[in-house]
């Protein structure tokens, strides 16, 4: 009996504990203008071609009234069945029954799910699988990839994990469209005194598009510190986003935007973040490199030390940091930095620069980027 407990326990910590919290938006899907999609837009290796298609996938999860988490695993799932690419024609599995498989489509669906002409539309094959989905009872509990297993049936239950980053960072770049402009797909970080978007809910604000305004981004992270997926370890770095979010920061407790950015898209990473230290200069604090540290230079508010991701503490190795390094640097701009680098295997990023720090949390700064913004493309 003792074997078996061990083993059911490793493998909930392997499923459970490292994906459970990857679906932080999940309260509404926001519909996507497929017009805003640029023609050179490229996330994660997918082109305009197939952010469309994923596009239309989050919109049918909109239409039907399904949270994001719902529009994440459609993408996750069209991913691995397709490459979001939508074919007309199968990969001529054989089926259990001896009959070749008569797949089609983004998902990869058989006759048995409708018309080829239904299963060609993307958005017509998108709300079929999330039917199909609303069926399997807990679903938004499952780990993601047997939630999809549920509804696809495909002989591997863990086939479709190896591709939840690449879909998370192709949603993360959809939401960013719902306010963006179409020229364009970079994220502003230049902070501006003009009207900012009002922020209409603690999901809205996390789930929508990254504002490059301090004082809105601010403001949002409040929210989402009253609904407790945003910890902040000490009042004194508290006060200083709420100075931000009030504009009445001094000129030595201000917070760069992309900072506000990072600690946005960890929200969108994972149900709870908790961070320890921010701007250093306001505060008075000389740890680490004191007032050479990247948290005290350029008027400080360049740097953000994450201690824990959904509860547990971070290492700067540890699964959680990894996911979270590996989606941020394809958003930051060269020479943003990482530290922590003894305290992981030998990793190459494309964008981020890593440096030795204490293995007990997660530092990201922009210190050294000369204002660059942050992107979203991939």
């Amino acid at each position: 009996m003792v074997p078996v407990l061990v083993v059911a326990l490793l493998l909930w910590v392997l499923f459970f504990g490292a994906q459970s919290a990857e679906a932080a938006c999940s309260d509404s899907a926001g519909a996507v203008d497929v017009a805003t999609i640029p023609a050179g837009a490229r996330v994660a290796g997918f082109g305009h071609e197939q952010l469309v298609n994923a596009a239309l996938i989050v919109n049918a999860a909109a239409t039907l009234g399904l949270g994001g988490d719902a529009g994440l695993l459609g993408v996750q799932t069209a991913i691995g069945e397709s490459s979001l690419v939508n074919l007309d024609h199968g990969d001529n599995a054989i089926n259990p029954d001896g009959s070749v498989a008569d797949s089609l489509g983004l998902f990869q669906q058989q006759s048995s799910w409708g018309t080829v002409a239904e299963r060609r539309d993307p958005q017509t094959a998108a709300t079929l699988f999330f039917k199909r989905l609303r069926t399997v009872s807990g679903w938004q509990q499952m780990v993601p990839t047997l939630a999809i297993n549920t509804v696809q049936g495909n002989q591997d239950p863990d086939f479709y994990a190896r591709y939840r980053g690449q879909a998370t960072s192709v949603v993360t770049y959809l939401a960013s469209l719902t306010t963006a402009s179409p020229s364009s797909s970079t994220v502003s970080s230049a902070p501006t005194a003009s009207a900012s978007p009002a922020v209409t809910g603690s999901t809205d604000a996390v789930c929508g598009a990254l504002s490059g305004d301090a004082k809105t981004l601010a403001g949002a992270l409040l929210q989402q510190v009253k609904a407790g997926r945003l910890t902040i370890l000490e009042p004194r770095y508290e006060q200083e986003i709420a100075d931000v979010a009030a504009g009445t920061q001094s000129a030595s407790c201000g917070l760069d935007p992309r900072m506000l950015q990072i600690i946005q898209l960890a929200l969108r990473s994972f149900r709870t973040v908790g961070v320890s230290d921010l701007n250093r200069r306001c505060t008075g604090s000389l740890l680490g490199a004191g007032s050479q540290s990247s948290h005290w230079i350029n008027g400080g508010g360049q740097a953000v030390d994450f201690y824990a991701f959904d509860g547990t503490a971070l290492t700067g190795g540890d699964p959680a940091s990894m996911r979270f390094l590996r989606l941020l640097d394809q958003f930051v701009p060269a020479g943003a930095r990482a530290g922590q680098v003894e305290c992981r295997t030998v990793t190459t990023f494309v964008h981020l620069t890593q440096f030795d720090d204490t293995c007990n949390h997660l530092h990201i700064d922009v210190a050294f980027t000369a204002g660059a913004p942050l992107t979203l493309t991939g």
